[in-house]
């Protein structure tokens, strides 16, 4: 086993941890709500596809940790964690970043002008389910998988090995499904930028 590299506080790391995630979600939800109309001199959706080859890199490296620490090479685990960890903090600022500037995408509007009518709806078809389906799942758990991570990674770096083994049980198939669904939110809605 590893060594830890924090000293064990639950106290403040319970603090930090639920504090962090608020603001998180709450900036998330805000901001959301928010376009700016800011000509960056680009195609704005390139936040969106950099969020899905970010996606597709956490969910890797997800599967690559996974495979390092059934195979007992907990150093490689704690680095590629923490590499998902960075990615992950990577895709919430390109995230915000596209939902600022290019604001809300409609599934279906195949003429842009922000209203699915019914003969959008009737020419999408059935993928309309699956992508509300999809994504009804996605934004939930993409919401609350924050504050899982950062516990689960707080208890491997205290060494508090046995609760992080039991966390990350509930924490990576939640996390790796965010990743992989938030590549095919991308894919489903791409066309419609």
């Amino acid at each position: 086993m590893l060594q830890a590299v924090w000293k064990k506080n639950d106290k403040k790391a319970n603090w930090l941890i639920l504090g962090f995630s608020a603001i998180v979600f709450i900036a998330v939800v805000l901001l959301g709500r928010v376009q700016l109309k800011v000509d960056l001199g680009f195609d704005v959706h390139l936040f969106a596809k950099a969020n899905a080859v970010i996606n597709s890199l956490v969910a890797i490296s997800l599967v690559l940790a996974l495979l390092a620490v059934k195979q007992g090479k907990q150093a490689l685990h704690r680095n590629i964690m923490l590499a998902a960890m960075l990615l992950s903090l990577l895709f919430l600022l390109s995230y915000i970043c596209h939902h600022l500037f290019a604001g809300e995408t409609r599934f279906g509007d195949l003429n842009h002008d922000g209203i699915v009518d019914a003969l959008e709806k009737a020419a999408v078809g059935n993928s309309r389910i699956i992508y509300y389906i999809i994504l009804g799942t996605h934004i939930p758990l993409a919401g609350i998988i924050l504050p899982f991570i950062l516990f689960t990674a707080y208890r491997a770096l205290t060494g508090d090995y046995a609760r992080h083994k039991k966390l990350a049980r509930i924490t990576w198939p939640i996390w790796f499904y965010v990743a992989v669904t938030g590549v095919l939110v991308y894919w489903m809605i791409s066309p419609y930028y």
